[in-house]
Parts: structure tokens; sequence; C-alpha cells
């Protein structure tokens, strides 16, 4: 017995620059928060200290940085890599140990809500 489908499923969008204002703040905004969750994962799960600075349509500047943005950023323009001491290495991996824990704890936070707007979504389109 053959299925008929009946949408041609999720297709590829081709990246070209959007015209209509409200479609180009919605897609920065999902966007933005997908790429501060992949670079939160690639901090926990490769050790690496990352900076993200990004400006935003309506002129807004959001950054992401870990262990903080200043930090790297000052390290990158200086080209000066932090001095190699064990009590520094210490407090970095305590400091890191934490930041992993509270990393996962606003994942499953994000992920809850995600479930709670997927959930709510029925309900208001039966209102």
């Amino acid at each position: 017995m053959a299925t008929v489908r009946k949408s041609k499923g999720r297709q590829r969008v081709e990246m070209t620059k959007m015209t209509k204002e409200s479609n180009l703040q919605v897609t920065f905004l999902k966007r933005r928060s997908g790429l501060s969750k992949k670079a939160s994962e690639l901090c926990n799960l490769c050790s690496v200290e990352i900076a993200i600075i990004v400006f935003s349509p309506g002129k807004k500047v959001y950054s992401f940085g870990h262990p903080c943005v200043e930090s790297i950023i000052d390290r990158f323009l200086k080209r000066n890599p932090l001095p190699n001491s064990s009590a520094l290495q210490l407090f970095e991996l305590h400091r890191s140990a934490n930041l992993c824990d509270l990393n996962m704890q606003f994942t499953q936070v994000l992920n809850q809500l995600e479930m709670e707007k997927k959930c709510g979504n029925p309900l208001t389109q039966m209102r």
C-alpha cells in the first residue's frame, strides 16, 4: 500500500537578504539565540575561550563570552597569552566547573521553555 505525502517536508531556504523588516528582526532573534547556545556548548565540550559580538538590525549590541568578552578581546588585541601559573589554572578549573553546571542548567531551562511554548500554541489556536 503506497502512502501519499501531504507536504514536501522541510525545504532548504535560500540565503538571501530579507526585505521585510519584521521578518528580519524575528529571524535575527531566533538565530542569535541559536548562536549563543552553540557557543556555550562549544565552551562546555571543548574547554575553549570564546567571544561573540553581534550587532542587530535595530543597532543593538549583543555579546557572549567565556570567561568574559573583555578578557578575550584584550588577549586578541595584545596577542598576549595569559601567564601559565598553577594558581591561575586552579582558579580557571574551578570557575569553568561552576560555569559548566550553570550552562547545563540554563540549557535545561531553555529546553523547558521551548516545550512550554510548543504546548501553549495549540491552546491559543483553540481560542
